[in-house]
């Protein structure tokens, strides 16, 4: 098994839900997914503003049907993005938003720029992830993706605390969560008429 850091998992991973392209605002906070996203064929769009790059993984996911994917970083990268978040959650467009946060062992220090995703995010996003532990970074991206294409397709947020996007990741890449359909079956078809 090959090495890897957390966000060449994460950009792998991206690779194995589908993902085609993403939308983002370069930043330190996440380097090591940019690292990932060097290596791989997705086609990764540098915008000028994160509420752009928001807006844009929104249009590209109402067009597909598939989670539109943008990168932010931290802070008022962060609270530009959010604009294209209440889009997408008004709209019930599948949209996943990665956002790079203050290290770990830094957090509820009032570092530059922290800022509670789950607080921010929580009234506009159909859940909102915090990847605390590198074994689970290729888990937390299928259930992001599970989660904004589920039911009423809607926003789902990832908080990349920078620390550990540098850490080892040794797990499986792991595959999309099948959605399931809503239908009715052709037995519950004879039972109802």
């Amino acid at each position: 098994m090959t090495h890897r850091h957390v966000g060449t998992a994460i950009a792998e991973s991206l690779l194995e839900q589908g993902v085609t392209r993403v939308f983002l605002v370069p930043g330190e906070s996440f380097l090591p997914v940019l690292d990932g996203l060097y290596e791989s064929p997705i086609e990764t769009i540098v915008t000028r503003q994160e509420g752009g790059a928001s807006y844009m993984a929104e249009a590209h996911g109402k067009a597909t049907g598939q989670p539109g994917v943008a990168l932010v970083t931290r802070g008022p990268g962060a609270a530009n993005a959010f604009v294209g978040i209440h889009t997408a959650w008004q709209d019930s467009t599948p949209l996943v938003l990665f956002v790079g946060l203050v290290p770990h062992s830094d957090r509820d220090r009032e570092s530059f720029q922290e800022f509670d995703p789950k607080a921010w995010f929580g009234t506009q996003t159909k859940h909102t992830f915090i990847l605390d532990e590198p074994s689970r970074a290729s888990r937390v991206v299928a259930e992001a993706f599970f989660q904004a294409k589920q039911g009423r397709p809607g926003p789902v947020v990832v908080g990349l605390p920078e620390d550990i996007l540098y850490e080892d990741f040794s797990g499986e890449i792991e595959g999309p969560i099948p959605v399931a359909q809503g239908a009715v079956s052709a037995t519950d078809v004879d039972v109802i008429s």
